[in-house]
């Protein structure tokens, strides 16, 4: 169980292409339903608005957009996802939450250089489980120093 790390596994979909990602549980604090956020003008585009989370003002974002994998549709089955960056509580649009789950370190493997786009930069790894691949993503790193800049802009409008 040492050896063991907990994720949350969700779902990106573009188009009949289906990738699961990973997450360190300790990154995420809940999941809550989509609900249509507030738009801000002049945010990045990748930032769908802001919502109130039980008092507390926090940006969303579009996974999809991030990783330039198109946009997410809302439907019944998306997410918030939400997470900690560098201290900073945001939410992470993902298609479907599909579990969460316990994955071996030894069943983890370095990522390589460039996985549809999206660097090596924000991946701790590829876990493999059961004949699936898990993409294991570094919430911390998910975005650059200017873009987080811009979001803590946004969650201070």
């Amino acid at each position: 169980m040492a050896d063991d790390i907990q994720l949350v596994v969700f779902t990106l979909r573009q188009g009949e292409n289906v990738c699961e990602y990973g997450v360190s549980i300790t990154k995420v604090q809940e999941i809550i339903t989509m609900v249509q956020p507030t738009k801000l003008p002049q945010a990045p585009d990748f930032v769908e608005g802001i919502i109130n989370l039980r008092g507390q003002i926090i940006p969303i974002i579009d996974l999809k957009k991030r990783f330039r994998l198109g946009s997410s549709e809302m439907n019944e089955e998306s997410r918030s996802v939400v997470v900690e960056v560098e201290g900073q509580t945001v939410g992470i649009v993902v298609d479907e939450v599909n579990e969460v789950l316990r994955l071996s370190k030894d069943s983890i493997e370095a990522p390589p250089a460039v996985i549809g786009g999206i660097t090596a930069d924000y991946l701790t790894g590829v876990g493999k489980l059961e004949g699936r691949l898990l993409i294991l993503l570094d919430m911390d790193k998910i975005l650059n120093d200017g873009e987080k800049a811009e979001l803590v802009a946004v969650g201070q409008e």
